[in-house]
């Protein structure tokens, strides 16, 4: 059974008149950067010793927002480790170089407010208020696009993995909206995972920062094509993902 974003995408496809399987774009590596709160490093990810995971069950796409912000934009994580607090929405008395964590959990629910704008906020996020959040907020790291992935078509996911591989090759992290049959939850995914061979083939895979557990999870891509992601990601099915242009 198809799930919500696959039956969009299968409209998308049949009213654009665009095949399953489109051709690859490039993707360019970023220019600059910032300062990455996250390594790729599997395991608990940990900043000023706290723990980098969502301030609550709604904003896990606000902590994959603030984290990509910090990997492309070094005034970011400044304003994370104490510089500029009150610019990043922060109640005075937070000072320069202490309470990293009240930050990180009020950087949070500030970009939950910005990206939901008419979208209930007890809802998440809509995948387009994570890129316009983005166009609007990062533009050193976009623009991103929304990449809705039809599941039950071998073609259009394995076109959907290629492109979040192109766009990783190139150093770019790619958010990821995964749930049951309907969108539930969103992680980033940071780098590629050679295969056993180290060749890259059909058995490599991501790490993905997953942000209810605040940790760096390595994802196999059968797993992706196989709709078994919940033991690592929490939900089965991939339903969208954030390209960088």
């Amino acid at each position: 059974m198809r799930t919500v974003c696959g039956l969009a995408r299968r409209a998308q496809r049949i009213l654009t008149g665009r095949p399953a399987a489109e051709p690859a774009t490039a993707v360019r590596p970023l220019t600059g950067g910032g300062r990455p709160l996250l390594t790729d490093v599997p395991g608990e990810q940990r900043h000023a010793g706290v723990r980098l995971d969502q301030v609550d069950p709604t904003t896990c796409g606000s902590a994959v927002l603030v984290a990509l912000a910090a990997w492309a934009d070094s005034a970011e994580a400044e304003r994370l480790d104490g510089a500029g607090a009150a610019g990043a929405g922060i109640a005075a008395g937070a000072t320069a170089g202490a309470d990293f964590g009240a930050r990180f959990d009020a950087r949070q629910r500030r970009v939950h407010r910005e990206t939901n704008r008419i979208w209930p906020r007890a809802l998440g996020t809509t995948p387009w208020g994570m890129v316009r959040w983005l166009r609007d907020n990062l533009p050193g790291a976009g623009p991103y696009r929304v990449r809705l992935v039809d599941d039950v078509s071998a073609a259009d996911l394995d076109d959907a993995i290629a492109a979040v591989g192109a766009a990783l090759a190139a150093g770019r992290p790619v958010p990821l909206l995964v749930g049951p049959a309907v969108p539930r939850h969103y992680v980033l995914a940071l780098g590629p995972v050679a295969g056993a061979g180290g060749d890259g083939g059909d058995r490599a895979g991501w790490r993905v920062y997953e942000p209810t557990s605040g940790s760096v999870r390595v994802v196999d891509r059968d797993a992706v094509r196989e709709r078994r992601l919940a033991p690592v990601l929490g939900f089965d099915r991939l339903h969208a993902v954030l390209l960088p242009g």
